[in-house]
């Protein structure tokens, strides 16, 4: 067996001794040398050639090419870098497990970040000076057999390094589809399930968190466990929204339901905040109006003078929305975007269209603004993906991304839109989008590790904007400290969505009432603090004196 790289070497000079490269042959010294010292100190786990084998197949699975630890060192943020020495590429969640064990027998354990698209933007798919998990590479040699769909049960088994937009099209071959979906596809299963999973269904649904069954875990402790609200309970509701701290997500079984055919698309304007705040709270209250419900907000020089192209609004549609904003003494047009389902026979288009027009009827827009598209399903569902292409074709998609996500309670919503959209932002022009829209709090289950404000609706606001000219990141990150000190000196009680904290004790502030849940989850599934550092909520792993046993799974 060829074995390739250490993940523990930080400085390996370029040599070669006797034809070996001397990367190569450290290794095999340090890994050799570790088996002694096992064996030395009496460990059954290594006392046989199968424990020897076992951890050299570990070690040859650790890469520390140069473009691998480069890729791995950031994540789609470009804020924050962290070198790992090392880049693994399991083949299967025992390989996770057996890696862990691996770490947790070295005296100062490496830490481990899994890491899917690396879509986070500050740091959670990184591992300084640690081992990123290739989260793909679980996926690869089951030739697409980690999505396993149930017609039955009205399910759908899930590899944790699947991407939503698989999943999407998978499910869709039984005529089935998953409840919530993130506005954007091409991300993992995974990755979202640590966090939360919101888009314009989670009014209705819920987050994705609130649509998982069961989850398959490898703990920081090296275990591989099953959960679900009846079986480690704990761990399950601990895991979804978890950041990543408690467990490496393998496996997900979330719900589905019918899938629908196409989809009426639907933008509304609004200049007047609280009109638009008012009739999204009233779409979210409905049961049979839209099936999804999200509201963009364009800030004034965004539309008289940024770019004039749109993927939904033709030219002749922006030139009205430009006059629009220059007649108004708002800051803003605000939008509502709202969807409903249907199936392509002609007695559901005839449906569907009379149900939309009564909806309208009861909501207060500008009159003649509008704008409905007729789509398929799976277009309105994969409409950022198609604007990927775009942005990667103008050079604007792998460039500093410091976005700022927060939930708001709705009784303060308008005094937040009067500071952030009136004062800090006012006379900007970002690249990017603004989000804005109300989510009803009994679609969340407390149980999980994510935080809400806790009013009984909240909106999510996206400050999502690119940094694409020299100044631009400094410029958009002072301004998004700006919008946090108001909310701090305004005691507004914004919960940060994907956060980010400096601190331990803004961690603690963050979670506050489950802080001392989190941290002890952290102390029973992670006691070494080595799972996803790069956010700094816990401190790094400390030397021990009694290394753990590591044994095949």
């Amino acid at each position: 067996m060829q074995v390739t790289n250490s993940s523990y070497m930080t400085h390996i000079p370029n040599i070669y001794y006797n034809n070996m490269p001397i990367a190569r042959f450290a290794t095999l010294l340090i890994v050799t040398g570790f088996l002694s010292t096992v064996g030395h100190l009496g460990s059954p786990a290594f006392g046989a050639l199968d424990d020897d084998l076992l951890a050299l197949d570990i070690v040859s699975k650790i890469h520390t090419d140069r473009s691998l630890t480069v890729e791995a060192s950031s994540d789609f943020g470009h804020i924050v870098e962290a070198t790992p020495n090392g880049v693994f590429h399991p083949a299967s969640s025992a390989d996770i497990a057996t890696l862990i064990r691996f770490s947790l027998h070295q005296q100062t354990p490496f830490t481990v970040a899994p890491r899917g698209k690396g879509h986070s933007s500050r740091g959670q798919a990184l591992a300084p000076g640690g081992i990123v998990v290739d989260m793909p590479s679980l996926g690869q040699g089951d030739h697409g057999h980690r999505i396993n769909v149930s017609f039955d049960g009205m399910y759908v088994d899930v590899g944790g390094e699947q991407l939503w937009v698989d999943v999407l099209h998978a499910t869709l071959k039984h005529g089935l589809t998953p409840r919530v979906w993130t506005d954007y596809l091409r991300i993992t299963v995974g990755g979202t399930l640590s966090n939360a999973g919101i888009g314009g269904q989670v009014f209705r649904h819920g987050p994705q968190i609130s649509n998982v069954q069961e989850l398959d875990v490898v703990t920081g402790t090296g275990d591989m466990i099953t959960c679900s609200p009846g079986n480690n309970s704990d761990l399950f509701y601990g895991a979804l929204g978890g950041l990543g701290q408690f467990g490496v997500i393998t496996r997900a079984r979330v719900g589905l339901e019918r899938a629908p055919k196409r989809v009426k698309w639907v933008r509304l304007a609004y200049t007047d905040v609280h009109q638009f705040t008012a009739d999204q709270e009233l779409l979210i209250s409905h049961r049979a109006g839209f099936d999804y419900v999200e509201g963009q907000v364009q800030l004034k020089l965004t539309l008289t003078e940024g770019r004039r192209s749109s993927s939904f609004f033709s030219a002749s549609e922006l030139a009205r929305l430009t006059e629009l904003a220059l007649g108004t003494g708002s800051a803003a047009v605000y939008f509502i975007e709202g969807a409903m389902y249907y199936d392509d026979r002609s007695a559901g288009t005839v449906e569907v269209d009379q149900k939309l027009e009564a909806l309208l009827e009861e909501l207060s827009f500008v009159p003649g603004f509008v704008f409905v598209r007729d789509v398929a399903y799976v277009q309105f569902l994969d409409r950022v993906g198609q604007e990927e292409q775009k942005l990667r074709s103008a050079g604007v998609w792998d460039v500093p991304h410091p976005w700022l996500n927060l939930f708001v309670p709705r009784s303060r919503i308008h005094e937040f839109a009067a500071g952030v959209f009136d004062g800090v932002l006012r006379g900007t022009r970002p690249v990017g989008l603004i989000l804005m829209y109300p989510m009803n709090r009994d679609r969340w289950d407390d149980r999980m590790t994510t935080v809400t404000p806790d009013e009984d609706v909240f909106y999510a606001v996206g400050l999502l904007r690119s940094a694409v000219a020299a100044g631009d990141l400094e410029r958009l990150e002072r301004e998004n400290e700006e919008v946090l000190e108001l909310c701090d000196r305004a005691g507004i009680g914004c919960k940060q969505y994907l956060p980010h904290h400096a601190s331990q004790d803004g961690w603690r502030r963050h979670f506050g009432a489950k802080w001392d849940r989190v941290a002890g989850l952290k102390a029973t599934y992670d006691p070494r603090a080595i799972l996803s550092p790069g956010q700094g909520i816990f401190p790094p792993a400390v030397a021990s004196t009694t290394p753990a046993t590591i044994t095949a799974s």
